[in-house]
């Protein structure tokens, strides 16, 4: 079969089995779990691909709500990559409901030509991207050795085929001072909420002196419990991210500075705590970019290499890019019309169950399918 017959085909598949597919976006959608707590929808995922004859280990690299799931006997090894978890409090408010149905999709319509293309599919569940990091033990577990390549898409408020995603690094902080009644008897306590007010206000007038590839945010979880109480414990989350993980290195030791800073000055002893590995920037395929947008403009997609229009979150952080410094990696954005709701809004989880949103569901299966087809097939005779 040509490659223009192959590419049909894949796409006929998934017209074939889109009900299908929206349906486990939108099973995803109505149930959402959060980072390492994703047990009902990986089991969801991995059935799935079991019921369709894919070779599925539960559990990869030690992580619960991992897995990995393989079909075909090729030579030639791709990686389909699946997220799911949601954000606290949000939901799907990323859109992974789409994502996952995306590569279930494209994996389940590449079966009936892999012998074709000489393929050998491999379904990557990685669980706790919004933080944890799933995808970086599965990576030194060896899950994405022996791909050719590793493909996802995201979806966003617009269009874009390049991801710019920064190094990121997720700590917790914990102040530990005296708790002691703030009005007859201030004198003995020391205050844990007063640490993150100074750790703050330092970060403030540190900003003038960061470079604007730089970004540095957080929240305080808990500082104290009654007005009436000095709080003797305080602890929040934060990230810092940058441009590259060299730049995180020099940019993470001054923002540690500042939080240590909160600690001299009240008194209180403290802690800081790197709660995942720290992301890598990604570095985008451009082989993969060209095939992607080619494809993407015949299914009416607005992407160009150029990205010359609004494009999609194209700056934010992920674990795709710890995998994409050791294989080569495709992760663009597709818009389900959600402006003005982006990504992490509560109206985004709402736009990520949408017609809009199915449609992306569609063509990611079909522009995942179809980039493997062109990457593998190329040189086949068009016709």
């Amino acid at each position: 079969m040509s490659t223009e017959r192959l590419l049909h085909a894949v796409q006929a598949e998934v017209e074939e089995r889109r009900e299908e597919l929206v349906g486990i976006s939108h099973h995803l959608h109505a149930h959402p779990e959060t980072a390492w707590a994703e047990h009902a929808s990986a089991a969801f995922l991995a059935e799935s691909l079991d019921a369709w004859g894919f070779e599925v280990t539960r559990g990869a690299a030690d992580l619960a709500t991992a897995f990995v799931a393989e079909h075909g006997t090729g030579s030639r090894t791709i990686g389909i990559v699946a997220e799911y978890d949601a954000l606290p409090g949000l939901g799907h408010a990323c859109g992974h409901n789409v994502i996952a149905a995306a590569a279930l999709g494209a994996a389940r319509t590449l079966q009936p030509v892999s012998g074709e293309l000489d393929l050998r599919i491999r379904v990557l569940g990685t669980p706790a991207e919004e933080g944890g990091g799933g995808k970086i033990p599965m990576l030194e577990a060896g899950c994405f050795d022996g791909l050719e390549a590793a493909l996802m898409v995201h979806p966003g408020p617009a269009d874009a085929v390049l991801a710019r995603p920064r190094a990121v690094a997720h700590f917790d902080v914990e102040y530990q001072g005296t708790a002691s009644h703030a009005g007859a008897y201030p004198h003995l306590g020391v205050n844990a909420a007063d640490a993150f007010t100074v750790a703050q206000v330092a970060i403030g007038l540190l900003r003038q002196q960061l470079s604007d590839s730089l970004r540095v945010h957080g929240i305080v979880q808990e500082a104290g419990t009654a007005p009436n109480v000095i709080p003797g414990s305080a602890r929040g989350s934060w990230y810092v991210r940058a441009d590259t993980l060299e730049e995180l290195d020099v940019a993470f030791e001054r923002v540690r500075a500042c939080f240590e800073a909160g600690a001299i000055a009240t008194g209180c002893s403290w802690e800081l705590t790197e709660t995942s590995p720290r992301y890598a920037e990604f570095r985008n395929d451009l082989e993969l970019a060209e095939i992607f947008t080619r494809l993407a403009a015949a299914q009416g997609r607005d992407i160009n290499l150029a990205e010359d229009g609004p494009r999609g979150m194209a700056t934010a952080s992920t674990d795709m890019g710890n995998v994409s410094q050791r294989v080569r990696a495709l992760h663009p954005y597709l818009g389900i019309d959600s402006l003005p709701a982006v990504n992490h809004q509560p109206e985004f989880a709402d736009a990520a169950a949408t017609p809009a949103a199915d449609q992306a569901v569609r063509d990611g299966a079909v522009l995942l399918a179809q980039t493997v087809v062109e990457l593998l097939a190329g040189g086949v005779r068009r016709g």
